[in-house]
């Protein structure tokens, strides 16, 4: 499957298997959001809907997806924004990048759910957070 650049949307109770290719599958009962990778690569995108993770706005005909899907992890290494069903192309961040970004969510979600534990230093140079 080549390079996706508008996909479709569809609100389910459960996800079906398999996903088909280009279809956002919306789940507000189980507060996720699934679909292909829009690369072309077939791995499962989840989004889950939470106030620390994905938001989806539907504006009664299409939806969009907030933040960014960045697949840092996988091999396609894919980067791309959905909005009003449409997927809009990103520039692959580095690693740099990718590890401060790590960073501000681990913080943003440790503060979401009340953890006050010292994360260790990614650095490496054993100062402490304040």
């Amino acid at each position: 499957m080549a390079k996706l650049h508008r996909v479709t949307h569809r609100f389910v109770e459960r996800v079906p298997s398999p996903l088909e290719d280009g279809v956002v599958y919306v789940s507000i009962e189980f507060g996720t959001v699934i679909h292909k990778c829009c690369c072309g690569c077939g791995d499962k995108v989840v989004t889950p809907l939470t106030p620390v993770d994905w938001a989806v706005i539907y504006d009664g005909q299409s939806i969009s997806l907030y933040p960014s899907i960045g697949r840092w992890d996988s091999p396609c290494r894919s980067h791309y924004w959905i909005r009003s069903d449409c997927v809009v192309w990103s520039r692959t961040w580095s690693k740099r990048e990718v590890d401060a970004l790590k960073r501000g969510e681990g913080e943003l979600r440790d503060d979401y759910f009340g953890l006050d534990q010292e994360r260790p230093d990614p650095e490496g140079r054993g100062d402490k957070p304040e």
